[in-house]
Order: C-alpha cells, then sequence, then structure tokens
C-alpha cells in the first residue's frame, strides 16, 4: 500500500494525542497462560482424593475442564491471529495490506541515530537483507512486538531491502519509551512509521543503526532542534 501523505499529518497527531499504549500483554494474550493454567489445575484436580475431599476435587474437576475448554479456544484464536500481518510477534509478511508513514532524515544539532538492540539475536535474517537490499535500507517500526515467550511490548524493527522483510531485533529501550505511545496510535489504523536503516559490517555480527530524526516530522510533531 502506498505511504501515507502529508495530509493526514494532523489526523496522525490528534490520535497520537488520545492513545497510550499497554506496556506489557495481558495475561489472557501470554502466549503461555492457557497451558500453563491447564497444567496447574489439572495436576490440581489429580492431586485430591475423589473420596475424602469429594467437594474439592470435583470443583477441581470442573475448573480443569473449563481450562481444557479455554486452552483449545486460545490455541484456535492464536492460529488465527498467526495469520495476521503483523503476527502476534510483531513480525511482517507483507506491505501490501498495511500504510506506511516515511520518515526522511531530517538535520538537527541532536544524534538522531539509534543501534537496534537484540539484533545479535537475528544475524542471519539482517544478512539476508543486506545481501539482497545492500547496506542501506528501510526499517518499519512496529508496536506490540514481543520476544517469544515474554509479556514485555517492545517496538519492534522490521528491516526491508531486496523483497526480504525480515525482523532485526526492537528499539533501544530510551527509544522505545519515547516513542511507544506514538507509533502505538497508528498501529490500529495499520499505519506504520519507516525510516531509513544502515547495515554497519561487511560480516557477521552486523549492527543496524536507525535515523530517527524524521520521526516527529512524520507524526506532526516539531523535531528537537
Amino acid at each position: 500500500m502506498p505511504p501515507a501523505g502529508g495530509t493526514g499529518t494532523q489526523a496522525i497527531r490528534a490520535t497520537v494525542d488520545r492513545v497510550s499504549e499497554p506496556r506489557n500483554k495481558s495475561l489472557l494474550h501470554w502466549e503461555p497462560f492457557a497451558y500453563i493454567l491447564l497444567v496447574v489445575l489439572v495436576v490440581l484436580a489429580g492431586s485430591l482424593d475423589p473420596q475424602g475431599a469429594p467437594v474439592a476435587f470435583w470443583i477441581a474437576a470442573v475448573f480443569a475442564g473449563a481450562a481444557t475448554v479455554y486452552f483449545l479456544v486460545a490455541f484456535v484464536s492464536y492460529g488465527r491471529r498467526s495469520r495476521q500481518n503483523p503476527d502476534p510477534a510483531g513480525n511482517l509478511r507483507t506491505l501490501d495490506d498495511i500504510t506506511l508513514v516515511p520518515a526522511e532524515h531530517v538535520d538537527s544539532a541532536t544524534n538522531p541515530t539509534v543501534t537496534v538492540a537484540d539484533a545479535n539475536r537475528h544475524q542471519s535474517a539482517i544478512d539476508i537483507v543486506r545481501t539482497r537490499g545492500g547496506e542501506r535500507v528501510r526499517a518499519v517500526l512496529v508496536p506490540r512486538s514481543s520476544r517469544w515467550l515474554s509479556r514485555r511490548y517492545r517496538i519492534g524493527v522490521q528491516l526491508v531491502g531486496g523483497g526480504e522483510i525480515r525482523h532485526a531485533g526492537f528499539l533501544p529501550d530510551a527509544a522505545d519509551d519515547h516513542w511507544r505511545d506514538s507509533l502505538g496510535a497508528l498501529r490500529a489504523d495499520d499505519r506504520y512509521v519507516d525510516v531509513p536503516a544502515v547495515i554497519r559490517g561487511s560480516a557477521q555480527p552486523f549492527r543496524v543503526d536507525l535515523d530517527l530524526s524524521g520521526v516527529p516530522a512524520a507524526l506532526g510533531a516539531p523535531a528537537a532542534e
């Protein structure tokens, strides 16, 4: 889908001003919760003597049965959400059904560059993008991304280059805290900011630097002087 134009800047800013992003997944949306709940209740029911404590046993058995149903519903729901774009982990499969909000470089007295966190975990993905797209690529910032089994929401970095879309890591904590609410406000409308990115290094381990100087302008906020 084509990038959002300048005419939407005021709408973006109005949306940003009224949205506060959650910092963590709720337990109901945390992937292991249904499994943990089921195991705990089944073990509890199995540890009770139906003859010695029939009331407690049947209460635990009912809850274990309810947990089984909940587990099956959660399993099906997660499978359905896994086919969405982005998926529950924040990974993009395509750019066709989202709107990109370009954030181009803006001259500033402050340092506009941040280094992607956790890039050491995604070296193969970064290498693929570098091989096919070169050192200078684009990065789409995806709020409500997370590491596997983590409840913490982070802003994910999806590198785009040479026809490839690969997860490269996350914004560092300071940048995440600063931009979480603003970028999260766009997510509800399937709009995501994309910024210039540079892959540093001629071989693994690579480093990925992002130019965030244009993000305030893309969001309709004044840039830092």
